[in-house]
């Protein structure tokens, strides 16, 4: 999290107010505070809360005004962060959370600081062959070890709706896409969107054994959400679980994998890299890695393509949200309108993936 170099806040948090709520619920807490706001990130706002004697933690709580339907649950990200800390998966430890808006003006939670390397650019620029391929390795057993977490020793068997996970996930983004086109003030509707809208619902794949299979669900499996050993190729900390739930692991994996369908300029992708010459596995085998950690067969090369094509469209449904958030003066980062005009292309992009994969359904 120290490699997401701090900014001031652009609207401080009340730190004497902060510091009066934390005393007794962060023992050894020495006031006053200073709180300095990581850059990046497009939705909940992250502070560094510094000590006077120097301890560090991380804030992270609700944007201001209004906000889309069941969007930034800072209070369900303590909650799964919370009942990992016993498993395998790396996560920082939460201390507390604070549903009061008088604190700080919404709800909130603090979480230890983890010092180490954020990797924004997934080719891994500058680094060693032998290092980029330790770096993908890791990772795909993190993913791995989330998704076979048991989650009802974990205590989480009820942190999302059983069975039919697809198709309430196509509503539920859905409704999030169409909240943000209509009535006054809303953007502009996209075309591909519409026609995923229509297309998704009827070709959820069907698998042999007609399971409807559910795991842990980070749902924002992207490498900037990991924080790495200073040196080593070891994950510390699996970051932003604002949108966990219970769901399909290929769902979660599928969007974890976009980086090799999605160019630099859409969205931190690195579609068209030479992988075997930078030492990074293919979209194939890197997939092929995490069934065997999982213990699953291969996945079929039709359901991969599905699963995708949702991912594209779910991602473009919250660039959508950021890009609406951007046009209400609420969004988090000062770069929301041009991260949020990267949903149209993505879109596009999930649809001509349809038209080339399943040219049948998608007429």
């Amino acid at each position: 999290m120290s490699a997401n170099s701090p900014e001031t806040a652009p609207r401080p948090l009340d730190t004497v107010r902060l510091a009066a709520w934390l005393e007794g619920r962060l023992p050894g807490l020495r006031g006053p505070l200073s709180a300095t706001r990581f850059k990046g990130g497009q939705s909940n706002p992250t502070y560094l809360l510094s000590d006077s004697a120097g301890a560090r933690y991380v804030l992270r709580k609700q944007p201001d005004g209004v906000l889309l339907p069941s969007a930034h649950a800072v209070d369900r990200e303590y909650r799964v962060l919370h009942a990992l800390g016993g498993t395998d998966v790396p996560v920082a430890r939460v201390h507390c959370f604070c549903d009061d808006p008088q604190v700080v003006g919404t709800p909130f939670y603090v979480m230890a600081f983890v010092d180490g390397r954020v990797l924004w650019d997934p080719a891994l620029p500058g680094m060693p062959v032998a290092g980029r391929s330790a770096i993908y390795d890791e990772m795909n057993r993190v993913v791995a070890a989330l998704h076979r977490v048991d989650v009802d020793a974990a205590g989480l068997a009820h942190y999302g709706r059983p069975g039919a996970f697809f198709e309430r996930q196509i509503a539920r983004w859905t409704r999030q896409y169409q909240a943000t086109v209509e009535g006054p003030g809303g953007v502009d509707a996209i075309p591909a969107m519409e026609r995923l809208i229509e297309w998704l619902p009827a070709n959820v794949p069907v698998t042999p054994t007609g399971r409807d299979e559910s795991c842990i669900f980070h749902g924002d499996l992207r490498i900037d959400n990991m924080i790495f050993h200073p040196s080593e190729p070891r994950v510390l900390a699996l970051l932003d679980w604002e949108l966990s739930t219970l769901g399909h692991p290929l769902a979660d994996f599928a969007y974890h994998a976009l980086p090799w369908r999605l160019g630099a300029q859409q969205f931190r992708g690195m579609a068209g890299a030479d992988f075997a010459a930078l030492g990074i596995p293919g979209e194939r085998a890197y997939l092929d890695a995490y069934c065997r950690r999982v213990g699953r067969e291969p996945v079929d090369p039709s359901h991969w393509e599905f699963y995708l094509a949702y991912a594209m469209f779910r991602l473009a449904a919250i660039l959508q949200g950021i890009l609406k958030r951007s046009h209400d003066g609420t969004a988090s980062s000062a770069e929301a309108r041009e991260t949020g005009a990267r949903a149209r292309p993505i879109a596009e992009a999930a649809w001509r993936q349809v038209e080339a994969h399943f040219p049948r359904t998608a007429r």
